[in-house]
């Protein structure tokens, strides 16, 4: 792209690069933020559970209880975590398939596979 600025002009294998470089910052990006609320919803199921029994050694009962709801969710963002760690690692192994020169090294891979 640089080279289309400065006049001429950028080869498709340089688009190409630079667009699979974007495809796997997003998807680093979005693994990241799953991995945030993965974390973030693990600290509200210890706070709810901590919670829960405070409560039931004094007597108190709480009916409308929300922890089922963080498990699930908490679940089901693993499970996103996953299938995006699967995603990055097909795009990393095409990659290094076409022998074309990466910014993405083999601990990167193994930190998001």
């Amino acid at each position: 792209m640089q080279a289309a600025a400065s006049g001429g002009a950028s080869s498709p294998s340089s688009d190409r690069n630079d667009e699979q470089h974007s495809i796997v910052s997003d998807l680093v990006s979005l693994i990241e933020q799953v991995q945030a609320g993965v974390k973030l919803l693990e600290a509200a199921i210890a706070r709810e559970t901590a919670s829960s029994n405070q409560e039931a050694t004094g007597n108190v009962f709480v009916l409308d209880d929300v922890t089922p709801r963080y498990v699930k969710a908490s679940s089901e963002l693993k499970v996103c975590h996953a299938g995006l760690g699967a995603a990055l690692h097909h795009l990393l192994d095409t990659k290094a398939a076409r022998h074309e020169t990466g910014e993405v090294t083999e601990s990167d891979r193994r930190r998001f596979a």
